[in-house]
């Protein structure tokens, strides 16, 4: 890392736009759930593409490498430079424009998924991306990695959600996609490029996004149900253009939370061992209540379900939504956690289950499987708690030190389903090396020629999803 770099960017870049101030610095290298620790010898706050481009110009002609950042609520590593300049969008948080007519919206990497739904929501609009993280995540971050979120069943993935993107390359030019055409056949699609590579290839400045029209009414239900087969077959009842959420938790995490926030309670009187929190998008509420009626009466002659709260209120909708939304923050109070972010063919996730329950127990005996997730699209958040009673049980580290081991035995199983080592949160650094091993020869083979192409020098993230790659 040069000092000449370094004196170029603070000279070339307003004074607000940069800083090496360690207590304002300090809390962006630290991942939330204490998992990687970084560094850096600057942090940069551009606030326009302009400024970007020029950052990186310089970064390119003096050699530094650039870890770009949004909210910093990633999970794997790729956000928390060790050594690199630290390129934070945070700055830029304009919304561009909300074009209701062309049900499109052009926001800066920087803004928040909360502002960017507040903003379609002023002109009757539905940014349908939904994450817990909303009011931190940004639109940069959750493009970069192509996060999904519990509406993937009925919207798609993010890259189904974007028109294009605004981009700085590598050298420092600016790629501007952005329009909100629905058809334009004018040679490479690129701006899906940038969309789920983790700032590999160029940090999006700025996106277009797809709107949706407001639903006039949302139905939702938490429901308990006696396995996970039950509830796989529970979706395959349920499924139909007005279902939009099918989020499956198991009693562990819907008890650690319940138990650890104040304001969250057990909805229910009896303990059951899963439940689906799911939501139907109708014209009314007359619609929305006439519908879970009958689903819920015909799976329960069918013996697929329990018991079921159906919200009455918003009081009610939120509070079922919150026991989801809490389901990673309740894990805290479980101790140590092992986390995977998969996915399988939804007609194997009851399989996946059984499979993975046994293998973990035995690496970790009494270990506490938490599975949860996105089961409309077969993604699941397959947690795994340390345990709460035996030698191990106050142990973390030694209990940390399984992770590798389980979670080999995981993509083991999950390789043999068809399925995909990571689902929502990308590569990083922690599923670098293991996608090095598992993933298909020639997709590798094609991935770094496109990092080559765009980045010879390797500057950009350099440490991120690509094992080994030489400029």
């Amino acid at each position: 890392m040069t000092a000449s770099g370094i004196d170029a960017l603070k000279a070339a870049l307003p004074a607000k736009a940069w800083t090496q101030d360690a207590d304002v610095i300090t809390p962006l290298l630290r991942e939330w759930r204490d998992k990687y620790f970084g560094q850096t010898p600057i942090l940069l706050t551009p606030g326009a593409t302009d400024e970007v481009a020029r950052a990186v110009a310089i970064c390119a002609e003096h050699g530094l490498p650039i870890v770009p950042q949004g909210g910093n609520t990633g999970l794997v590593g790729g956000q928390t430079p060790q050594g690199e300049v630290l390129l934070s969008l945070k700055r830029m948080t304009a919304i561009r424009e909300v074009n209701p007519v062309a049900n499109a919206m052009t926001v800066e990497a920087g803004a928040t998924l909360h502002t960017v739904h507040e903003a379609a929501r002023s002109e009757n609009r539905k940014f349908p991306l939904t994450l817990s993280s909303e009011g931190s995540c940004t639109v940069g971050g959750v493009l970069s990695t192509n996060a999904g979120g519990n509406h993937v069943l009925k919207y798609g993935t993010t890259k189904e959600l974007v028109f294009g993107v605004e981009a700085v390359l590598a050298d420092g030019s600016v790629f501007n996609g952005l329009s909100s055409l629905r058809k334009d056949n004018t040679g490479y699609d690129l701006s899906r490029l940038f969309l789920g590579a983790e700032g590999t290839l160029g940090i999006i400045t700025a996106a277009t996004l797809k709107l949706f029209p407001q639903p006039g009414h949302v139905a939702r239900a938490l429901i308990g149900v006696g396995s996970v087969a039950d509830a796989v077959a529970l979706l395959t009842r349920f499924r139909g253009p007005a279902l939009a959420m099918f989020e499956v938790m198991p009693r562990i995490g819907l008890k650690a939370v319940t138990d650890n926030f104040e304001a969250l309670r057990d909805p229910f009187t009896d303990a059951h061992p899963w439940y689906v929190l799911t939501d139907f998008e109708v014209d009314s509420a007359d619609q929305g209540a006439a519908l879970l009626t009958g689903l819920l009466q015909s799976a329960m002659e069918a013996d697929l379900i329990r018991d079921a709260v159906l919200a009455q209120n918003d009081t009610q909708f939120q509070a079922l939504g919150a026991i989801r939304e809490h389901m990673s923050a309740g894990q805290k109070f479980l101790g140590g956690s092992i986390k995977q972010d998969i996915t399988v063919p939804i007609d194997r996730i009851a399989e996946f289950f059984d499979r993975a329950d046994r293998r973990v127990q035995t690496i970790v005996p009494n270990c506490r499987p938490v599975g949860f997730g996105h089961f409309g699209d077969g993604n699941i958040h397959y947690n795994i708690a340390q345990p709460a009673s035996d030698d191990m049980a106050g142990d973390r580290p030694a209990f940390l030190a399984h992770w590798d081991a389980v979670s080999e035995a995981v993509f083991d199983i999950v390789d043999d389903l068809g399925g995909s080592i990571s689902a929502e949160h990308g590569i990083g650094i922690m599923k670098r090396d293991t996608l090095a091993r598992r993933a298909d020869p020639v997709k590798l083979a094609l991935m770094r020629r496109v990092k080559y192409a765009l980045d010879p020098a390797n500057i950009m993230n350099p440490r991120v999803m690509i094992q080994d790659f030489k400029g």
